[in-house]
């Protein structure tokens, strides 16, 4: 088993998209979700994200997880380059414990949108060069 460290986000569609992903994602292992946060867009030329993160413990590989979540953004209609996007999932951190969960060296600096639900769950998630407003959608 390992356990990941994901970042997911939206702002096309957000309660839909990232309901959706929540529901994937639980058909994978067990799941432990933060509350999911309205953030601007870093670049400010989109609309607000629905930003959250999930602590995933599976047996999947790194490699299937991420062909799975690249697939559940083409099923949403993701293209890139875009500021228009309906689900955005990226594995930030893995390994065999929380404890032991190492970031992903070429998502570092993480952004403020990745860290501050994150940051819920992973008590190690490195810190977010900058904060930025936020309003917390759910509990």
């Amino acid at each position: 088993m390992t356990v990941f460290a994901l970042a997911i986000s939206s702002n096309q569609n957000r309660e839909h998209w990232t309901r959706y992903a929540v529901q994937q994602l639980e058909t994978l292992g067990k799941c432990q979700f933060s509350k999911t946060y309205q953030i601007p867009c870093r670049q400010g030329k989109g609309a607000d994200y629905y930003n959250l993160a999930v602590l995933l413990q599976t047996d999947l590989s790194f490699e299937q997880l991420d062909a799975f979540l690249k697939q559940l953004e083409k099923q949403a209609g993701r293209t890139r380059p875009s500021h228009h996007i309906p689900l955005d999932m990226d594995i930030v951190a893995y390994g065999e414990t929380l404890s032991l969960l190492q970031p992903i060296t070429s998502r570092l600096p993480l952004p403020f949108d990745a860290v501050k639900p994150l940051s819920e769950l992973w008590p190690d998630c490195p810190s977010a060069d900058v904060t930025m407003p936020y309003q917390i959608i759910n509990q």
